[in-house]
């Protein structure tokens, strides 16, 4: 069983190898902070969220809310240019985040790859926390993958990989 060391956090899930890393202190308490600092809007966000559905339900309109007109006129209100590797998003792949399919869809040729933690994975404990193992892998370039008969996945080596999105 995981012992956490941080105060009040307490894993459930079963935690293997290299997970310990992904849930090391710095970033439990880092969660804990968060969860802290916003669950009470967290909540009352979700409260608003089902007022709104249930409004929309009730035949109220789908449109921009009259309270956020402001923010919408407001011109200084612009996102900022996209960075480098996200102008061209011709070509994208989007898929679960277990290692083979990782390395197959940065090595891809595709200009973007979204890593996708909702609906291309089966949201498991053990595959969430194995997919964050994953990212980290990924973004460090370090990321291979050996299949059961023996053939090696790595990155390629010219510098032509996929931009990693993660969602």
């Amino acid at each position: 069983m995981f012992q956490s060391k941080v105060p009040g956090v307490q894993i459930l899930g079963k935690v293997f190898g290299q997970q310990s890393e992904i849930l090391s202190p710095e970033a439990l308490s880092f969660v804990a902070k968060l969860h802290r600092l916003f669950n009470s809007t967290r909540k009352q966000l979700l409260q608003a969220r089902e007022e709104r559905y249930r409004a929309i339900q009730a035949g109220a309109s789908l449109d921009f809310l009259p309270e956020t007109e402001h923010i919408r006129n407001d011109l200084t209100w612009r996102a900022a240019r996209p960075a480098p590797g996200l102008i061209d998003r011709r070509v994208e792949i989007t898929g679960p985040v277990d290692r083979k399919m990782v390395i197959n869809a940065l090595n891809s040729g595709a200009r973007t790859f979204m890593a996708d933690f909702e609906d291309s994975s089966s949201p498991t404990w053990f595959n969430l926390i194995d997919g964050q193992i994953n990212m980290r892998d990924a973004v460090r370039r370090t990321i291979t993958f050996a299949n059961a008969q023996g053939k090696e996945y790595k990155l390629r080596q010219d510098g032509k990989l996929a931009t990693l999105l993660v969602r």
